[in-house]
């Protein structure tokens, strides 16, 4: 009896380990958001979006300013430099802009959402920027 009894104790906390995580993404219809934890959800998830296409269009903007200075003189490079002091001004002044557009709901619920959806914004904003800025310097 013993062993059943222990064997059902170890059977029931494998399935505790083996269940569901309660940290699984909520299945969020953003388009549908009600209530401010959805909405500051896919708020979020917008954010993201955006910074993971920003990452993306960084790596091609870069290898576009590292060969350009490849191909100027010594004395005439300094555009991935520039690049590198711009994107470090950029971040710091986005991280500052949308802490100060959560004030307008400061210590509220919905303060996290704001913060994201600045941060969105400017993201999108930023990757059109280094876009353009390959654009140019590709051509």
């Amino acid at each position: 009896m013993k062993f059943v009894l222990s064997s059902l104790m170890l059977c029931g906390c494998v399935l505790l380990i083996d269940g569901p995580s309660s940290a699984q993404e909520p299945v969020v219809d953003c388009g549908k958001a009600e209530t401010q934890n959805e909405m500051t959800y896919c708020a979020e998830q917008d954010y993201l979006a955006a910074d993971k296409a920003l990452n993306a269009q960084w790596k091609l903007t870069k290898k576009i300013v590292v060969d350009w200075d490849k191909q100027l003189e010594a004395n005439a490079r300094g555009a991935e430099e520039a690049l590198m002091k711009g994107q470090r001004a950029w971040i710091t002044y986005r991280d500052g802009q949308c802490e100060a557009a959560g004030f307008a709901a400061r210590g509220g619920t919905m303060e996290p959402m704001l913060i994201y959806a600045c941060q969105a914004e400017m993201t999108t904003s930023r990757t059109e920027e280094l876009k353009q800025l390959a654009e140019t310097i590709g051509q």
